[in-house]
């Protein structure tokens, strides 16, 4: 088991995404700490995962708002004293906030969104990294998505927060770099979660038809597996990926399992960052402004 011993805190891990990555950490070996707003449903999903584990003891949780200081102070200080420790942070409670055209939509959920995306891995970030810094190690693992690398019409909020964490991990990677802790985003694919629902709930008066009419096909599809993505943030957490930090890795399109042996060549380039394309990317000649 690759993640024997590590010490791993998840939110948002009462279903969906975050309910898997937390369960391949178990699978692995780890011990994790749950959070979630929904107590009810972070209680059926921890004894779940106590099932599965050697031992009950190894799975703990307790209700947590990410969006609130207070809750996320809680939180990491009971999930290091469970544990003894931190190794392993996964960002992963989020919400796509209201739909629509952003002169219409609700300006309190519209700044909820960012808050709860944006704000709150930061509050996570921010109450984590002492113990990280302190033990000399840590991995923090940021969800992402397509929100951060592409215009998402009508989900305004969830695509600016989202560029704006993706941007926070690579600024915030670097200011690590010499404490030992990686800092990396993850893209798991489209997956078929609550999210999706949402989105076909709204109909495709509220999100786009293009978006709407993605969002179906997806759902017949079945969507990216939820355990792709997990693998990923069980990569990322073991000690196989200690040289990789400072990027936004696809779980699906990127050969991240082989990342350890091009980590020097990551070190030194852009590759898998957010950044602007000039015209000699693309093999324009613009001219130089005067």
């Amino acid at each position: 088991m690759t993640l024997q011993g590590v010490r791993a805190l998840v939110t948002g891990a009462n279903q969906g995404f975050g309910e898997a990555v937390a369960r391949r950490y178990v699978q692995e070996g780890a011990r994790v700490f749950l959070c979630a707003r929904n107590a009810a449903r972070l209680d059926e999903s921890g004894r779940a995962l106590q099932a599965l584990a050697a031992s009950p003891d190894m799975v703990q949780w307790m209700p947590a708002d990410v969006s609130r200081p207070a809750d996320v102070e809680a939180m990491v200080a009971a999930a290091v004293s469970a544990f003894g420790g931190l190794d392993v942070l996964v960002c992963n409670a989020g919400v796509y906030g209201p739909k629509g055209p952003i002169e219409t939509v609700d300006w309190q959920e519209w700044s909820d969104a960012i808050t709860i995306n944006l704000g709150g891995a930061v509050l996570c970030c921010r109450a984590a990294l002492p113990h990280m810094r302190a033990q000399g190690h840590g991995a923090i693992v940021l969800l992402s998505g397509g929100g951060a690398t592409k215009p998402m019409p009508f989900l305004s909020a969830y695509a600016a927060s989202k560029a704006a964490l993706v941007r926070f991990g690579e600024t915030l990677a670097e200011e690590v770099a010499d404490a030992g802790i990686t800092v990396n985003a993850v893209a798991p694919g489209a997956l078929n979660t609550r999210l999706l629902d949402e989105v076909l709930d709204a109909g495709a008066e509220r999100v786009g038809e293009a978006f709407y009419a993605q969002a179906l096909k997806q759902k017949a599809s079945g969507g990216t597996p939820l355990d792709r993505g997990a693998e990923l943030c069980a990569f990322l957490a073991s000690p196989a990926a200690r040289g990789v930090s400072g990027r936004l890795i696809s779980a699906v399109w990127d050969p991240w399992a082989e990342l350890p042996q091009l980590a020097e060549q990551l070190r030194g380039s852009d590759i898998y960052t957010l950044r602007r394309i000039v015209p000699e990317d693309r093999g324009k000649q613009w001219g130089t402004p005067s």
